[in-house]
């Protein structure tokens, strides 16, 4: 076991949801802290995982706290051989469907986490699923459980969305995908008689193309009259898969240098993406017809090394009002076509 030492922080995080997941179902957005380890976050090391860590929240308090103390060593490991679930399924984070699992145990005041492993049964294989170039780390005790306790007294972090516009079918359609991937959505035309610790419930505020400066205005006001500071958005376009992607950007709270996409932009001919780490990578283009019709094409499903990526795009399948919708499973970014 090496004396050195790796330094250990947490960090936010997202798995991005999608109203189009797999086998058609929606992909449910979750909201987590990531293990941050020298520096980077662990996640990004385990390649193109789509996992969660046990610190989300979406969990009750008292369930985020037993995840901590778990963490702490203060509770017995949940698996054999002192072994403790590090990443699990986003849907329904059960052992069956796999999870990154680690030996985690005290060595004087330090701790050491090792052994890392892919493991569905009770015991894992650790020659065939063993993650052989990750780890041991060992952490200062000190610094890894200030980090951890300072969650014991945290506010989890805001997740609804207050939704205004004009055209209410479109809100109502916008709401419902909200809600169907686990982000709260309400819709309003005026907050001036909303209670301020109601306003301070919400993380966005998105804002229809329609809505004048005027009562965007108002609107903000509300809110700095609540101390409430939610990310304003403006919709690009009235296209629901747009919009959800727009959301679900706006709530990101992963640090700039520590996301899988860090830009996008975009000409009738090239789209420009930056790569934080290697990932698969699905790039939409929808496009509004001249009878404001939605048409949406894949341009783009593979998996992109970290560095910065030129597409060609089709400028005759982009003719018109066009976005591009970048995903991957720990974070979405939009654009509009610039012509």
């Amino acid at each position: 076991m090496s004396a050195a030492y790796a330094t250990f922080a947490l960090a936010p995080a997202m798995r991005a949801g999608d109203v189009a997941g797999a086998a058609g179902r929606p992909q449910v957005h979750r909201d987590f802290l990531d293990f941050v380890v020298d520096g980077r976050p662990l996640l990004l090391r385990l390649a193109d995982l789509d996992a969660v860590s046990p610190l989300a929240a979406d969990v009750p308090p008292a369930v985020l706290g037993a995840q901590v103390r778990s963490l702490l060593l203060e509770t017995e490991p949940p698996l054999a051989d002192g072994r403790y679930v590090v990443y699990a399924c986003p849907e329904c984070e059960d052992l069956a469907c796999g999870a990154v699992t680690a030996v985690i145990e005290r060595s004087g005041d330090d701790i050491i986490w090792r052994d890392f492993a892919w493991q569905t049964e009770p015991v894992p294989d650790l020659v065939l699923n063993g993650y052989h170039g990750i780890g041991p780390f060992r952490f200062r005790g000190e610094e890894y459980r200030a980090a951890l306790e300072r969650l014991l007294g945290d506010e989890p972090p805001r997740r609804r969305v207050l939704l205004v516009g004009a055209r209410a079918t479109v809100l109502g359609k916008l709401a419902a995908a909200l809600r169907s991937i686990g982000i709260g959505a309400d819709i309003a035309h005026d907050v001036t008689d909303v209670i301020d610790e109601e306003l301070r419930g919400y993380g966005a505020v998105t804002f229809g193309r329609a809505v004048s400066e005027t009562e965007r205005a108002a609107v903000r006001a509300a809110f700095t009259r609540a101390r409430a500071h939610p990310v304003y958005v403006t919709g690009l376009a009235p296209v629901v898969p747009l919009l959800v992607a727009q959301v679900e950007q706006a709530l990101d709270r992963t640090p700039l240098a520590q996301r899988r996409l860090t830009y996008l932009s975009a000409s009738p001919d090239e789209a420009r993406l930056a790569v934080g780490a290697t990932c698969r990578v699905r790039l939409t283009a929808y496009r509004l017809d001249r009878l404001r019709r939605v048409h949406a094409q894949e341009v783009l499903d593979a998996v992109l090394d970290p560095g910065p990526h030129r597409i060609p795009l089709d400028e005759r399948a982009l003719r018109g009002e066009a976005f591009l919708v970048a995903r991957t499973t720990g974070g979405v970014i939009t654009t509009a076509v610039v012509r």
